[in-house]
């Protein structure tokens, strides 16, 4: 299957694994390049003669819980106060995506909000997530889509893409509105 993008290129401006295998289900094409570089690119003149039509996407995540905002947990221990607060509770999650048309800077933005309710999580479940580590690079300690988690997710309102950090009909819109 061709990509959507075959007029324009995409560059993801995050690392995030869940942002990557979003998009690539989205259908589209693209590279995840850093920021410096791009700088660097947009400084010397030589964008629009390397790029072309080019899309940097970048998004941003933050869980919320109890009105506070909780960011990537500071180490185990605080993943572990993250976890156990949202058990047999609820979290809110609000992301928000910027799409930069590099060629004209036609820049394009949108947030959303979900909130994710469970089941009580063992705590045998939380310590098997702390100790795999990768909870400690998402935001709140929230990453609803791990096999770990999910059985004790009992509703999402709002979508589990946005959740995971790239809510994929705003991202289309993005796009759209930034050619």
């Amino acid at each position: 299957m061709a990509p959507k993008n075959s007029s324009f290129k995409i560059i993801l401006g995050s690392s995030s694994f869940a942002r990557r295998k979003i998009l690539a289900e989205m259908g589209y094409e693209f590279t995840v390049m850093a920021d410096a570089i791009m700088e660097r690119l947009k400084s010397t003149g030589e964008m629009k003669e390397i790029l072309g039509p080019t899309l940097l996407i970048t998004a941003d995540t933050v869980a919320v819980y109890e009105g506070v905002i909780r960011e990537k947990p500071s180490g185990k221990e605080e993943a572990r106060q993250f976890i156990k607060g949202y058990s047999g509770g609820q979290a809110s999650v609000v992301g928000s995506v910027v799409v930069t048309n590099l060629t004209t800077g036609k820049r394009k933005t949108g947030w959303e909000l979900s909130e994710v309710y469970f089941h009580e999580i063992p705590d045998e479940v939380i310590d098997n997530l702390i100790e795999e580590g990768i909870i400690l690079n998402v935001a709140g300690g929230l990453m609803l889509e791990h096999p770990l988690t999910l059985p004790f997710v009992d509703t999402v309102v709002g979508t589990a893409d946005h959740v995971m950090g790239l809510p994929k009909a705003l991202t289309e819109k993005l796009i759209e509105e930034a050619l």
